[in-house]
């Protein structure tokens, strides 16, 4: 009988570690939206490089492409 509560004890674990890593991925997410620096966020997450951080999480930060091209277009066609 001891056997299906350790099965259920291990999908308590495993559901908590789900949640751990839907929070993470949130807090990565909302945090490079925001415009926080991805080596920062990487930093934050514990990954070894930068390069990792925006492997995974590069689907957060489309919008940066084109707030990037804007600011470029600023500066290179600003009026003097």
């Amino acid at each position: 009988m001891g056997r299906p509560h350790r099965q259920a004890e291990g999908h308590r674990e495993a559901a908590g570690c789900h949640r751990f890593r839907c929070l993470r991925h949130t807090h990565a997410t909302l945090a490079l939206q925001a415009g926080i620096h991805p080596k920062v966020v990487s930093e934050r997450l514990g990954h070894a490089t930068v390069s990792i951080t925006l492997d995974t999480y590069s689907h957060a930060i489309p919008a940066m492409q084109e707030a990037a091209a804007a600011l470029i277009a600023g500066l290179v066609f600003a009026e003097h």
